[in-house]
C-alpha cells in the first residue's frame, strides 16, 4: 500500500496516531516532506518517525550509518515528530563482546542525541532483538542524554530468551516510543525468528494489560503503536488481526485494567 493508503486506513479504525517506518517514503524532498505532514495533520493523526529497521547502526560498526540517521531527524523534525525511533542495531548484528560493542554505540548515539536535541527530537532505541534490557539500561545510563530513550516493544526480549515483563519493567521509565505486539511460540528452533509469530494482542504469551499497568506507572504519555510484524499462520488476515488488536486494546484500556 502506499502511504496515502496507510493514512486512509489508519484513519478507518479510528487511531490517533501512527508510527511510519522510513523505507515507506521512498522520496525525502522538502515537497514530499511537507505534503506528508499535511496529510497527517488534515487526519489529525500524531506521528512517530522511525529509522533503521533491519540494521540500524549495526551495533556501533556502522558509523557511516549515522549519516543517514541525522538526515532522517531532519525528517522527523520536518513532519512535526518530536519522537523518532531509531535502531542501535539488529538480530544479526551482534558479533562481538557487549564491551566492544558498547564502547562503539556510545559516541555515534551521543553525537545523534546531540543533534536531534538542536530539532527537538527524541531518539528512541528500540530493543530490537539486539540488545538485553539490563545493556538497553546501560547504554541510557552511559550516555544520560535527554535526547534518548526506548521504543520499547514489549515482545522482542522474549525472543532472546528474556522474561518479556520483567524487560518491560525495566525498560518502561526509559520509554519514548511503544511497539505493542503480542506474539506465541509456533515451531522449529526458538533461536529463529519464525518460531516467534505475532498473533493479535491477547491472544499470546505477552501479558497486555500488565505491560501498560507499568507503561501507565512510569508515566508514559506517549503513542501505543500496535506492530505485526509476521502474523501466525493462523491467523490469515492481517486486516482482521489488526481489527481484533485495537479491540482489545481500547477494552483493555476502558475496563481500568490498567
Amino acid at each position: 500500500m502506499t502511504l496515502d493508503d496507510f493514512i486512509a486506513r489508519a484513519r478507518e479504525h479510528g487511531v490517533k496516531g501512527v508510527s511510519i517506518e522510513s523505507f515507506m517514503l521512498d522520496d525525502l524532498s522538502p515537497q514530499r516532506v511537507a505534503a506528508l505532514r499535511r496529510a497527517l495533520d488534515q487526519a489529525g493523526l500524531e506521528r512517530v518517525w522511525a529509522w533503521g529497521h533491519p540494521r540500524g547502526l549495526e551495533s556501533g560498526t556502522a558509523p557511516h550509518a549515522l549519516d543517514d540517521l541525522t538526515r532522517h531527524v531532519d525528517v522527523a523534525h520536518a513532519l512535526g515528530a518530536t519522537v523518532m525511533r531509531i535502531c542501535a542495531g539488529g538480530r544479526r548484528t551482534r558479533t562481538l563482546r557487549w564491551e566492544e560493542h558498547k564502547a562503539l554505540l556510545v559516541p555515534l548515539l551521543n553525537e545523534a542525541a546531540d543533534y536531534a536535541a538542536t530539532k527537538n527530537v527524541v531518539l528512541a532505541i528500540e530493543n530490537h532483538i539486539d540488545l538485553l534490557a539490563d545493556e538497553l539500561v546501560e547504554l541510557l545510563t552511559t550516555l544520560d542524554h535527554p535526547a534518548l530513550g526506548v521504543c520499547l516493544d514489549t515482545a522482542n526480549n522474549l525472543r532472546m530468551f528474556e522474561d518479556a515483563m520483567v524487560a518491560i519493567e525495566k525498560l518502561a521509565p526509559y520509554a519514548r516510543a511503544v511497539h505493542l505486539k503480542d506474539i506465541t511460540a509456533y515451531r522449529g528452533s526458538p533461536r529463529d525468528f519464525g518460531f516467534w509469530p505475532s498473533v493479535p494482542l491477547g491472544r499470546g504469551l505477552i501479558d497486555i494489560p500488565k505491560a501498560l499497568a507499568l507503561l501507565r506507572r512510569a508515566n508514559y504519555t506517549g503513542l501505543l503503536a500496535l506492530e505485526i510484524d509476521y502474523l501466525h499462520p493462523s491467523y490469515a488476515d492481517e486486516e482482521a488481526a489488526i481489527a481484533q488488536s485495537l479491540s482489545y486494546l481500547r477494552g483493555t484500556l476502558d475496563i481500568g485494567t490498567v
